[in-house]
């Protein structure tokens, strides 16, 4: 039991959910008490995990089913301070819903607790229990506002769409075991030849099994729906936080075990990677609903993610990480604009209520624009910066096709977004919206915009910190 002090976030963020629970089943009215309580815990286990993990190379516990590395620490600080962020700025809209309830805020520490399992995870078994544990968070939340049919709607999508894959994930789980007779990935890295081309399949189905999970093309049925239908809190935390967790697996599961079977999953990412990219800014085009154009415009960001990990470099991994740390906060102030859409208690998602924004909101529609250019590439904004670490580390390992893909589907998301800037600064203006915002709605909104506007200053910043990552 030695350096279990190393897993101490985990263990602290389990208990606070057990007492939070005990506290709210006793304590009545105490929703505002236990979100508080839980912005606590999840500052304090960030702050944990930075001060016992950051420095450590690698450290393997529990018979090698987890293990601690700089890569592990820095996706749980990402996650945990982006769930901080997300729980903070949603209040305001579980208020007008009605629907600030106990159970949100134990649900989303729930939530990153699996993901925390999933990040530090190096055996099937033990990924499996994170993965289902997020989930099942997952699940209640995409159906929290049961008034409305849609978002019960999206959560029995959800359900089973992703019961589905984590039945295929755990076919593929049992295929790799049969085959090597392990579920440690250093185990599994040490009996495996290159002959070895029955576990193909194993790694297949879980190759499948967490392209649902992210919503990669062809993958991705369950996005639309889920993101429209759910809370736009909620909507919100699907669109960021799963896919770092995810992220994190998908660089664990590739290449610890399966390094010297490249030759096998590398086209199995480079096409999720070329359809992703492709089909998620086609049909973005042709959406009037921003949640619907988001969870599109998220599944072309999941294409670049995964182009980064399909090379089968460090760069290329490195690149994907700093590439999903850029979108975490791209996303995050998008999320913020939108829930400022706000009008006697009514929020507003359609792209046409965005019609003439600039007129009554200048700072929100300026905001909006430096986000938008963000995520279409323009320089010298973060979002091209994240686009360009991928497309150097692609070209790096001369795959023109991917970059030339790359490129084409960047043209042609950059058209939807330049069309909603055209709604905001050339169409007639609506009515104003409301202006009584929180103070974390308003911090969020400023610091995303200041960062993604400041990056180009020192860019090295991020890179000497994700430099640091080296998996291969």
């Amino acid at each position: 039991m030695t350096n279990l002090e190393l897993v101490f976030p985990e263990i602290f963020l389990s208990l606070a959910i057990m007492f939070l629970l005990i506290l709210g089943v006793f304590k009545k009215n105490s929703s505002r008490l236990i979100q508080n309580i839980s912005l606590i815990v999840l500052i304090i286990t960030a702050v944990i995990t930075f001060n016992e993990t950051l420095s450590i190379k690698q450290i393997l516990l529990f018979n090698d089913s987890i293990v601690i590395d700089y890569l592990s620490s820095f996706m749980k600080i990402v996650t945990l301070l982006t769930a901080f962020l997300v729980l903070v700025i949603s209040s305001n809209y579980l208020k007008t819903f009605k629907i600030f309830k106990i159970e949100y805020p134990i649900l989303i520490l729930s939530s990153v607790l699996g993901m925390m399992v999933m990040i530090s995870s190096n055996d099937l078994m033990l990924f499996y229990m994170g993965l289902e544990l997020q989930s099942l968070a997952l699940y209640v939340l995409a159906t929290f506002n049961r008034d409305q049919l849609k978002s019960s709607e999206a959560g029995l999508k959800y359900f089973v769409l992703s019961a589905l894959s984590s039945g295929l994930l755990l076919y593929g789980c049992s295929l790799i075991y049969g085959f090597t007779g392990s579920t440690n990935f250093n185990l599994i890295a040490e009996q495996l030849n290159t002959d070895q081309y029955a576990l193909t399949f194993g790694i297949v189905f879980i190759l499948v099994g967490l392209a649902f999970k992210i919503s990669a093309v062809p993958f991705h049925m369950w996005a639309p729906d889920v993101y429209e239908g759910s809370p736009t809190s909620v909507t919100l935390f699907f669109t960021i936080v799963p896919k770092i967790a995810a992220l994190t697996v998908f660089i664990r599961f590739l290449y610890v075990p399966f390094l010297n079977l490249i030759d096998q999953w590398q086209m199995i990412l480079i096409f999720l990677s070329i359809a992703s990219m492709l089909f998620g800014a086609i049909a973005a085009i042709g959406q009037t609903n921003l949640k619907r154009l988001i969870a599109y415009s998220s599944i072309s960001h999941v294409g670049y993610t995964l182009a980064g990990l399909a090379t089968g470099s460090n760069e290329g991994i490195q690149s994907s990480i700093i590439y999903i740390t850029i979108y975490v906060f791209m996303n995050l102030g998008l999320f913020s604009c939108l829930l400022m859409m706000r009008r006697n208690n009514k929020y507003f998602e359609d792209i046409e209520d965005l019609s003439g924004l600039s007129k009554n909101h200048p700072l929100l529609s300026l905001s909006l624009l430096i986000i938008l250019f963000s995520l279409a590439g323009i320089p010298p904004l973060a979002g091209f910066f994240a686009k360009f670490y991928i497309f150097k580390s692609v070209l790096e390992q001369s795959m023109y096709f991917l970059a030339i893909v790359g490129l084409l589907s960047t043209v042609v998301a950059a058209f939807y977004y330049l069309r909603i800037i055209k709604i905001m600064y050339f169409d007639k203006e609506k009515e104003k919206y409301d202006t009584d915002h929180s103070f974390w709605l308003k911090f969020s909104l400023t610091v995303s915009t200041i960062l993604i506007l400041i990056y180009f200053v020192s860019p090295s910043q991020l890179i000497e910190v994700v430099s640091r990552i080296n998996i291969i």
